[in-house]
């Protein structure tokens, strides 16, 4: 039985873009995360501040390729691209210097993937 397709036409083009990107600038992160992206949402990473807080370091940039939750605190500054965040936990980060931004948004800053952490 084929697995069904995405039907949200804005994750559809995210895929499509990090396929893109992928291949223009030889970068295999965003490979990775649209095959992650692919996956049932049902077994997309959730991840919590708090598990941010315990796995990176001060100015680092993660990616969520699913849910940045808002358990837990953070006291310095990181910059994290997520599918999708809740508010608190956007909150929480702008909060601590850092800033969360789409995953869109992080392909276009930096598309050749360079010192990205996935986290999730």
């Amino acid at each position: 039985m084929a697995s069904p397709k995405k039907t949200d036409p804005g994750l559809v083009s995210l895929i499509r873009d990090l396929k893109k990107t992928s291949r223009d600038n030889d970068a295999p992160i965003w490979r990775d995360i649209a095959k992650r992206l692919e996956k049932p949402s049902r077994v997309w990473a959730e991840v919590n501040i708090s598990r941010i807080a315990l796995y990176t370091k001060k100015g680092e940039t993660l990616i969520v390729p699913g849910k940045l939750l808002g358990a837990g605190d953070i006291d310095y500054p990181v910059t994290v691209a997520a599918y999708k965040a809740t508010t608190g936990a956007a909150e929480k980060i702008t909060a601590a210097g850092g800033s969360v931004l789409s995953i869109s948004q992080l392909i276009r800053d930096n598309p050749k993937g360079k010192g990205i952490r996935i986290m999730g």
